[in-house]
């Protein structure tokens, strides 16, 4: 299973985290040097959860964004017919 999510296309990408030592110019240093560079990943906030898609509940695995967004709609809480009835 890839982290990618359907809806949105979120998926993992790629950048540079770059180390640096000394102090910046306008705080009175001579300046910052790059001592040097790793790659690294951004992963997408990928989440299971149960959704409403064409009629049917389904588990799908979407973005946080999609679930925030509100592409993804949630199917209604499910109600205990015996519990109901204690309270009663």
């Amino acid at each position: 299973m890839s982290r990618v999510c359907p809806i949105t296309g979120k998926k993992t990408i790629f950048g540079n985290t770059i180390s640096r030592r000394g102090k910046a110019k306008y705080l009175g240093g001579v300046g910052r040097k790059t001592t040097g560079i790793s790659r690294r990943k951004f992963k997408p906030n990928i989440q299971k959860v149960r959704a409403l898609i064409d009629g049917r509940i389904v588990r799908v695995r979407v973005s946080a964004a999609a679930i925030r967004l509100g592409v993804i709609v949630k199917p209604p809480k499910r109600v205990n017919p015996k519990a109901e009835s204690k309270s009663q």
